[in-house]
C-alpha cells in the first residue's frame, strides 16, 4: 500500500500517518510498529537518523515524527506493522525535504 504526504520543511519536526484500516479485517488490531527510512533519490548518508522516536499506533493507524533531512532529498518511508491475527503488512510513503521559508 503507498500513501501520499506533503513536503516537509527541513526544520520542522512533523507527524506523519500511515493508514492501516482498508488492508486489516473486522475486529483485527495491530500489535506492533515501526518506520523506517532510506533515500529514494538524492544523497543522505544519515537516512535513518529522520526517524525522531518510535512509532505510535492509534486504533488502525501508525504515526511517525520525523525531523530534519536533507533539502532536495525525496525519502521513501516504510511503515511496517504486525497484526493481531499474525499479520505482516506496509505502507510506503515518499517524502520530499523542502528548504525552510525565510
Amino acid at each position: 500500500m503507498r500513501v501520499t504526504l506533503n513536503p516537509k520543511l527541513v526544520g520542522e519536526s512533523r507527524n506523519y500517518s500511515f493508514p492501516f484500516g482498508a488492508l486489516l479485517a473486522l475486529n483485527e488490531t495491530i500489535s506492533t510498529a515501526s518506520v523506517t527510512a532510506s533515500v529514494y533519490s538524492g544523497t543522505d548518508p544519515s537516512a535513518a537518523s529522520i526517524i525522531n522516536g518510535a512509532a505510535s499506533i492509534s486504533g488502525q493507524s501508525v504515526t511517525q515524527n520525523i525531523t530534519a533531512g536533507v533539502v532536495g532529498v525525496l525519502y521513501e518511508l516504510k511503515a511496517q506493522i504486525t497484526t493481531s491475527l499474525g499479520q505482516t503488512l506496509n505502507c510506503v510513503a515518499f517524502l520530499n525535504v523542502q528548504p525552510d521559508v525565510t
